[in-house]
């Protein structure tokens, strides 16, 4: 559902009716002004509150910042506010909610967790332009600089992984402490003469022309099939899992969606991973069919030098879902090692 479009209400007659007017009237009064500040998440009040203490002000759990290029990037911003932040890149073309287990769990431990929507998916613009690597990169460093979050440990997944390397690459780690690439699409998908280990474009060709045609059946189909490993005999894969994936990727903007499919596949990212200097953390899928783990997780770890990979035997691409009680147990353990 279009969170701005919500659907209209069933037609009400009689009592019913007027006695919903008062509590809305209610709600309402006394509030004059509420303010939204992007990227302080903060919102002022005037009225009675206003009247009962000048200056008192309330932090949301959630807000949006701003780019250079005028982009609204969606964030939410969970946990204890002195805690060490967490900041989550997710993949395609889901949106931070993909993340709600693993944000859930760190927060019960006393992090400070943040996950933005990338340009173009879930709450943020829908951009025309600026769907590749670099524009995420700086979507996201404008996220950790406007929070002015430091000692952060990044996490992303899949096209977040490549994400979350490209800000290294273009940002350095002045403020970032740790790394986690939970099946990343580093250091190259697409198969190359210098990556004969890669996927053929053709597979990529495939996922664009299935976009133009049905977007929403390919999601079905990702969901149903590899994503999840729901096509491996003995799968257990719940409808609502399936589900969730299908309601994430049509929020998602057609055309970012669309453009994202050459940014994940086609970006080298071999020259941002020699400039990680931080403790990083790779884990992936064993039994990964969108991002298979030999040109993926293996590349990663001999180019990261201070990297430590942890398979998931039998793990399919969506772990975050499938394996997130393990997940949620190995990124706590290594964002405490710290």
């Amino acid at each position: 559902m279009n969170p701005d479009t919500n659907p209209t209400p069933a037609a009400e007659t009689g009592s019913g009716r007027s006695r919903r007017r008062p509590v809305w009237a209610a709600l309402l009064a006394g509030v004059a002004t509420i303010g939204l500040i992007a990227g302080g998440a903060t919102i002022t009040t005037s009225g009675n509150e206003a009247q009962a203490g000048a200056g008192v002000s309330k932090r949301l759990n959630e807000g949006f910042v701003t780019t250079r290029d005028g982009v609204d990037i969606f964030y939410k911003d969970w946990g204890p506010r002195n805690g060490r932040p967490v900041v989550f890149s997710h993949g395609w073309p889901l949106n931070s909610d993909s993340w709600e287990s693993q944000m859930m769990h760190l927060a019960n431990n006393g992090y400070r967790v943040i996950a933005h929507d990338r340009r173009g998916h879930g709450q943020s613009s829908q951009t025309w332009e600026g769907n590749d690597m670099n524009h995420y990169a700086d979507d996201l460093a404008t996220v950790i600089k406007k929070l002015n979050l430091r000692e952060a440990t990044l996490v992303g997944f899949s096209t977040g992984g490549g994400e979350v390397a490209r800000y290294v690459g273009r940002h350095g780690t002045d403020r970032i402490a740790q790394v986690a690439l939970v099946g990343a699409v580093t250091p190259l998908m697409l198969k190359t003469p210098d990556n004969p280990n890669g996927v053929s474009i053709d597979v990529f060709d495939g996922l664009r022309e299935g976009s133009l045609a049905d977007r929403s059946q390919l999601y079905r189909d990702l969901a149903e099939g590899p994503f999840f490993g729901a096509n491996r005999p003995d799968a257990q894969v719940s409808q609502g899992m399936k589900d969730t994936f299908w309601l994430q990727s049509m929020q998602a903007g057609h055309k970012a969606a669309y453009d994202s499919i050459k940014a994940f596949s086609e970006t080298d990212l071999t020259e941002d991973l020699t400039r990680f200097d931080v403790p990083t953390l790779i884990i992936h899928g064993g039994d990964d069919q969108v991002v298979p783990i030999e040109n993926s997780a293996h590349e990663a770890h001999e180019i990261v030098a201070d990297s430590t990979l942890k398979v998931y035997p039998g793990g399919p691409h969506g772990i975050t879902d499938t394996h997130k009680q393990q997940l949620n147990d190995d990124l706590l353990t290594f964002v405490d090692s710290l």
